[in-house]
């Protein structure tokens, strides 16, 4: 194994990272399809960008600039955050017709929090309700300060859909990349950085940006105590390529695991000694109320967002990337047949028969708010829902066993219900009733106003006022 050469900096322009932040559905996918003249937007699920991607595009001057694309829903903060921080500038995407919303707040925190220079670019200028001046105006609110007005900040009117401004903001983007010197040396040591992971039929795939240094085939790169011989590398069309310059997103086919997101790439050196930890899986214990689910997903960016963003009843007894396997089912079902949750993974068809003799529903989604939206909806479906309440008012002895004499204050009380006791916040237990009388005459159930009495098991240590709750 080489050490990594240290040859005389020679450092020229490259291309600039340009990331894309702003509200969701502000059209920032729509805006880079015009850019990079393809139809991402339409193949995105729901229309929203739900994984940071990187591309190259070369405008009508023939100069470079690579995109990151991030998506706008609230459960992506790290995303975009992670995005920002690799970035050399960034474009605030704020929509013309709506204005600045919460994640357009959050967006230009992130960029004032990396220093980088940024430019608004005011989309969905075609509709009839865009206002220029409504985006300047609410930004200079917010401490923007515009060129011309004591600032930097450059606002571009545009339209993905017609096109009309994007020449101008490519423009734009050359002219801050020119006035802030971006330049990158080949020669120099690797600086890239994990942008997204994901799992296909090849195996762990690794999308990188290099901002310095080089990439090549063969090389032995070192990432979050992973090390890993390059065995393919592909640009962001999917062709295959030998060589990563600065500048330049690619994608590295090599690893054995996948390497977390945000962190960075260096080259082997003899100075390695390794120092891989293996993952230790601690057993998740799932208390009353909670729920317990495997998540599947199709990248680890996804998978950071739904774990970041899920309510606290969900317990994930297990996770991870990739397409959902036997080895998911049998876990799945070991867990009290906890539900399997997928998010833009496969599921084979001989997987779907083992989830249906083994009894484990599968759920699938390809928006991330449809998914969460589900587990909050499987939580109140757990809930339990209480059919009456009834006030112990006294208590008198019946052959060895205590009488609960009760009120009915809401619902009703039947015989056969499941039974709470209740002292004031705290439950003393769960009982079954085994006799139920109003007036000496045996009853199954009693209503609102009615008074009866009743003898449960476990004879619990109850008194006046305690509360007997009917659940379901």
């Amino acid at each position: 194994m080489k050490t990594q050469k240290k040859e005389k900096p020679y450092l020229q322009s490259r291309p600039p990272i340009v990331v894309v932040l702003g509200h969701v559905d502000h059209g920032k996918t729509t805006l880079l399809d015009k850019i990079r003249k393809t139809t991402v937007a339409q193949k995105e699920a729901g229309g929203i960008t739900q994984s940071i991607g990187a591309s190259q595009v070369v405008t009508s001057e023939n100069k470079k600039i690579t995109f990151i694309d991030t998506p706008g829903h609230a459960a992506f903060s790290k995303m975009r955050s992670r995005g920002a921080k690799v970035a050399d500038i960034a474009i605030l995407v704020v929509a013309a017709h709506g204005g600045i919303k919460p994640q357009t707040l959050e967006a230009l925190r992130y960029i004032q929090e990396a220093d980088i220079p940024y430019i608004v670019a005011a989309t969905k200028i075609d509709l009839p309700s865009a206002s220029i001046e409504t985006v300047r105006e609410q930004l200079k609110k917010e401490g923007v300060k515009f060129e011309n007005e004591g600032g930097d900040v450059v606002l571009v009117p545009v339209s993905g859909l017609t096109g009309e401004g994007v020449e101008n903001l490519l423009e734009i983007i050359s002219l801050v990349s020119e006035v802030n010197e971006i330049k990158g040396d080949e020669n120099a040591a690797l600086e890239a950085i994990v942008i997204e992971t994901q799992k296909d039929r090849r195996g762990p795939l690794v999308s990188v940006i290099v901002r310095n240094g080089s990439l090549k085939v063969s090389d032995q790169v070192v990432s979050d105590n992973l090390d890993a011989k390059i065995k393919g590398l592909f640009d962001n069309k999917g062709k295959p390529i030998s060589k990563v310059v600065p500048g330049q997103p690619a994608q590295i086919l090599g690893f054995s695991q996948l390497p977390k997101v945000g962190s960075s790439i260096v080259i082997k050196t003899d100075e390695y000694k390794g120092n891989i930890q293996k993952q230790t899986i601690l057993p998740k214990t799932v208390k009353e109320g909670q729920i317990p689910i495997v998540i599947k997903t199709d990248s680890n960016g996804s998978l950071e967002a739904i774990l970041e963003n899920l309510p606290k009843e969900i317990v994930v007894i297990s996770s991870g990337v990739g397409d959902v396997n036997e080895g998911d089912i049998f876990f799945a079902k070991s867990a009290k047949n906890a539900m399997i949750i997928t998010f833009r993974s496969k599921v084979s068809q001989i997987v779907k028969k083992l989830a249906v003799t083994e009894g484990i529903k599968i759920q699938s989604f390809e928006i991330i708010y449809e998914l969460l939206d589900r587990l909050n909806e499987l939580i109140e479906d757990e809930k339990e829902e209480i059919l009456g309440e009834a006030e112990i008012i006294t208590s008198f002895p019946f052959e060895n066993k205590r009488v609960a004499g009760c009120k009915i204050i809401s619902g009703k009380i039947s015989k056969k219900d499941n039974i709470q006791i209740i002292r004031g916040e705290k439950e003393l237990g769960k009982v079954r009733i085994v006799s139920m009388k109003k007036q000496k005459q045996n009853i199954d159930l009693a209503k609102i106003g009615e008074e009866f009495g009743v003898i449960f098991e476990p004879q619990l240590d109850f008194k006046a006022k305690d509360m007997l709750i009917s659940i379901r």
